[in-house]
């Protein structure tokens, strides 16, 4: 009897700058343990996703000045934030022809964190660096996936999903 299941989704995750000499902050999250997540929200929002038999996003963690100068340059807005996510896909994905999945991962954009800005928050919030990081690549990658929250309501959905994801993970309980 064939199964009704996909098969497990592949991710690529481009990892830039995990350790920083510019911030005195190292990441505490593994590459490892950073691939692990993406495929597991992969796994969990497909039915949202375009079909591909892999994915790939890049995932840059860095200074304040770095996001400021990013955030002044897209967003108009001349201050450092948390996380910037850079969409390369449409809201509603196109049905790519198989050959195309099949040759190429499926490239789903970038997401880029300010750990200092990580590292202030955690403090602020009581809890630890590597919460505050996943929290914040999980609100990323919803972004990729075209989820925004220009009210009210699209935010508590959006925090929401974000909460579901890091249950996932063992991160919230």
């Amino acid at each position: 009897m064939a199964s009704s299941l996909k098969s497990p989704v592949a991710v690529d995750v481009n990892l830039q700058d995990v350790f920083f000499e510019q911030s005195s902050t190292a990441c505490p999250i593994s590459p490892d343990t950073w691939t692990n997540w993406f495929q597991t929200w992969l796994e969990i929002m497909r039915p949202e996703l375009p079909e591909a038999d892999t994915y790939e996003l890049s995932l840059r963690l860095t200074t304040d000045a770095e996001i400021q100068t990013l955030n002044a340059q897209y967003r108009q807005q001349d201050r450092p934030t948390d996380v910037l996510a850079f969409a390369s896909l449409e809201v509603n994905f196109p049905k790519l022809p198989a050959e195309f999945s099949e040759l190429e991962p499926l490239y789903l954009g970038d997401i880029i964190i300010s750990i200092e800005t990580a590292e202030r928050q955690a403090q602020q919030q009581g809890h630890s660096l590597s919460v505050e990081l996943a929290w914040l690549a999980s609100h990323g990658f919803l972004h990729l996936l075209g989820w925004d929250h220009p009210d009210e309501d699209s935010l508590a959905n959006m925090l929401s999903q974000q909460q579901t994801l890091l249950k996932i993970i063992g991160i919230l309980s």
